[in-house]
């Protein structure tokens, strides 16, 4: 495949793809996977589509998740993580690998915050349980039917 062929369908998988698979590695070593909300799929999150055309990296990720999950200790123990998104239906499929960031910032959870969100976050976006990651890939590897791929984004 052309790598504008790839990026088009890494696209595709980032807007469409529901949910995201993000895996971290435990303090054995074991990977830890589990399923978060694709803040990127535009069908779910309409109102984050415009956070992420601004952003200068195309296939950055961000997720939101709870501060006292396992997966921020993971995170601080080892900061390399991968992140799978699909369209099974479609045959496509590819993994975001690199090292996330746990972003202190209130700027970008309030950026990212959802009506609903209160649920998870009593206290809004400022909830000091409520914590931002932001992945900018240094690989992507995947699979469009019977073709493999794989970009390079250092």
């Amino acid at each position: 495949m052309e790598e504008d062929a790839i990026r088009s369908l890494c696209t595709n998988l980032l807007v469409k793809s529901w949910p995201a698979f993000l895996t971290t590695v435990n303090s054995e070593g074991a990977p830890q996977t589990r399923a978060m909300f694709n803040l990127r799929n535009e069908e779910r999150f309409p109102t984050l589509k415009r956070v992420f055309q601004e952003l200068e990296n195309g296939f950055t990720i961000i997720f939101s998740t709870n501060t006292s999950s396992s997966k921020i200790s993971e995170i601080r123990s080892n900061p390399l993580v991968s992140v799978y998104y699909c369209l099974p239906d479609r045959g496509h499929g590819a993994m975001f690998g690199g090292r996330i960031e746990i972003v202190e910032s209130d700027a970008l959870k309030k950026r990212i915050w959802q009506d609903g969100w209160e649920m998870y976050y009593p206290e809004g976006y400022a909830d000091p349980d409520h914590t931002a990651l932001q992945l900018h890939p240094a690989v992507v590897k995947g699979w469009a039917g019977s073709q493999t791929f794989e970009l390079n984004m250092e």
